[in-house]
């Protein structure tokens, strides 16, 4: 019956340790990452979607957009509202949300999510500094 005590305490123990290992590290070597704080990046009253969608659905409407414009050439997205916009990653996207270094990549470097968008599109100062080489 004691022996059965210790193990329990012993594995509850152990089962902390391990659970809590990661905060200790990020105390430890001051690796701790805060969420990153994204502005909006636009003036615009709205975006293609809602806030909340957009912050967590963004990269699904993106791959739509994707797979309906290469596959079945449409081109409008239609919102729940009735607005319409062009399924454009640098036309509509990047039309209002000219940073992409503070506004996509801050939340991607800290996600540690690496986005195929870049893989195709081009930011419009690329497309600018090209031309101004000679």
């Amino acid at each position: 019956m004691m022996f059965d005590r210790l193990r329990i305490i012993l594995g509850i123990i152990a089962f902390l340790v391990i659970a809590l290992a990661p905060f200790w590290y990020g105390n430890l070597t001051g690796n701790i990452r805060s969420v990153p704080i994204i502005k909006p990046g636009t003036d615009a009253e709205r975006c293609v979607e809602n806030t909340l969608y957009m912050k967590s659905k963004h990269m699904d409407l993106l791959d739509n957009w994707k797979e309906s414009v290469v596959r079945d050439g449409m081109r409008i997205h239609k919102t729940v509202e009735g607005r319409f916009y062009n399924k454009s990653l640098t036309g509509t996207c990047l039309g209002c949300h000219t940073n992409k270094a503070q506004f996509c990549d801050r939340c991607h470097d800290y996600t540690g999510v690496k986005p195929r968008c870049w893989d195709c599109h081009i930011e419009l100062k690329d497309v600018l500094s090209s031309m101004n080489q000679p």
